[in-house]
């Protein structure tokens, strides 16, 4: 019975903490309606609940996330000696096009938080029709470097992973 009328017992929890925070108030009416809020609001996240997603090794996650840290702390270095001037050359931002064979959501989701997550990249648009993903690059020497960068390093780990 519980289980029924709370499918999501912490999502209505914080609902119900959200709204009586957002009120300022513990007026028997506010708490009644945080109450009919927390009741509803799982019922209508229903609708929205995809389906669990299937992961692999979680050996494959651990190195995944090696590589990501390495990168970061990399792409941290190089990015700052940019702004720094330390570097001789003027810097070519652009756009790569890249086509990607990775189509789960959790995948995309988790190379899209990779790419923007790592300094001097930003993923910009991802055309699920062809699947296409469009990089922008802050230090663009090499588009070709960037494609196999972003097949090899985290696309192919994301696809043992997630397919």
């Amino acid at each position: 019975m519980m289980r029924r009328l709370f499918p999501h017992p912490l999502l209505s929890l914080g609902v119900l903490a959200m709204w009586l925070a957002l009120q300022s108030s513990l007026a028997p009416a506010t708490v009644l309606m945080g109450l009919i809020l927390a009741v509803l609001t799982p019922f209508a996240m229903r609708a929205l609940e995809p389906e669990r997603p299937k992961v692999g090794s979680p050996l494959r996650i651990l190195e995944l996330a090696g590589v990501v840290l390495k990168d970061i702390v990399r792409s941290n270095y190089a990015v700052a000696s940019i702004l720094l001037g330390r570097r001789g050359r003027e810097r070519v931002s652009g756009f790569v096009r890249i086509k990607l064979d990775l189509r789960d959501r959790y995948g995309l989701a988790a190379l899209a938080i990779i790419l923007t997550a790592t300094p001097g990249t930003l993923w910009v648009q991802y055309d699920a029709a062809t699947g296409t993903l469009l990089l922008h690059v802050f230090d663009l020497l090499d588009e070709n470097e960037w494609r196999r960068l972003v097949k090899e390093r985290y696309e192919r780990r994301l696809r043992e992973i997630f397919e």
